[in-house]
């Protein structure tokens, strides 16, 4: 069971700073991978003591330690010892209800970002939480689960695919941010495609379902833009160039995906604008369904209304009646209605109320 806001105040009450709690609900996997390299030599392994992986000597070789399992928090307090990571920092680790944010310290930068799924069983956004932080030579990843996101940069590395190997760990980390802002793309184009297919759907199928669906990708709109405004503040800071440990050379990089950032951001805003429109749309739908109806209604009483005075006229009890003696009087009465009935609706019709 997923740990909400307000268990999680009650653990931490009385609890010291630096006290890591893990506030997930992601509980079972847990692996260390390291991958040491440099642009002639790359080692990857799976460990299982911290110790075993440590930056190396060498500062043109990068090391790179990816953590899986936040909630395994003696292992992250060692790699705080190992490393000399602040506690707060390690506290915000496992704290997997922080916004994205970037810190920076004396000797490495401690960055928090979201991971964004588009889950199609329940059609939500899920995210998931990876803290990052960048040292002189090596990089730092903590994550809840194995979600394949950064497998495609294990590839290049793995591959010597582009110049990420002939780069230190200021390139890696912008390799890694570069590829969890990508699949935000990949996000909200499902979510683009989701309004389109709702778009004929509002006018000419208006329901309680599509309202639902409206409000659905609504919040999922705001799961992306909570996610994405602090990202591209932190991701500010580090083109900038506001730390020794991001180079000159690897700062047009940063600058880069902050312009992806900031297109994601005009995305959001055009999505959220189109499912404004789409409810303002259904709406006018469903009111124009009512007039349509209402329309329809009243010619029906119109037409009638003269039929039922004619009737109502024949419908009283008075025993001396001009007609009610006459043999023709019943098919006459029925054959003034009809034409009149006739009349009405070629009237309406003449008007274009029909």
């Amino acid at each position: 069971m997923k740990i909400t806001m307000k268990e999680e105040i009650i653990q931490k009450i009385g609890q010291p700073p630096g006290t890591l709690i893990y506030t997930g609900n992601r509980v079972g996997e847990f692996k260390i991978v390291c991958i040491l390299y440099d642009s002639k030599e790359y080692r990857e392994l799976e460990i299982e003591d911290v110790k075993e992986c440590l930056p190396s000597k060498d500062s043109s070789k990068v090391m790179w330690l990816d953590l899986v399992g936040l909630h395994r928090v003696d292992v992250i307090e060692k790699i705080g010892r190992l490393y000399n990571i602040h506690p707060l920092v390690l506290e915000d680790i496992v704290n997997v209800n922080q916004r994205p944010k970037v810190e920076y310290f004396d000797e490495y930068i401690f960055l928090v970002v979201k991971t964004l799924t588009y889950n199609e069983a329940s059609q939500s956004i899920e995210s998931e939480q990876v803290a990052m932080i960048l040292g002189k030579n090596f990089v730092l990843t903590f994550r809840e689960t194995e979600n394949g996101i950064f497998e495609p940069v294990r590839k290049r590395l793995r591959n010597n695919k582009g110049i990420i190997r002939k780069n230190g760990a200021d390139y890696l980390l912008y390799a890694l941010i570069d590829v969890i802002v990508d699949n935000y793309f990949v996000v909200l184009e499902t979510l683009g495609g989701e309004i389109e297919n709702l778009e004929d759907k509002v006018i000419f199928e208006p329901s309680p379902e599509t309202v639902q669906k409206i409000h659905r990708l609504k919040r999922n709109l705001i799961e992306v833009r909570k996610t994405i405004w602090p990202l591209r503040e932190a991701l500010n800071g580090l083109y900038k160039g506001d730390s020794n440990l991001i180079s000159k050379k690897t700062s047009p990089y940063f600058r880069d995906v902050y312009d992806h950032t900031v297109q994601i951001i005009e995305t959001v805003e055009t999505l959220r604008d189109m499912i404004s429109g789409l409810l303002d749309v259904y709406l006018s739908s469903i009111s124009n369904r009512t007039n349509e109806v209402m329309k329809v209604l009243t010619i029906i009483a119109t037409i009638f209304i003269p039929l039922t005075f004619i009737a109502g006229i024949y419908g009283m009890n008075f025993k001396y009646m001009p007609e009610l003696e006459w043999k023709y009087g019943y098919p006459a009465v029925l054959l003034v209605m009809l034409f009149i009935a006739v009349i009405e609706v070629i009237y309406f019709k003449k008007k274009k109320w029909l």
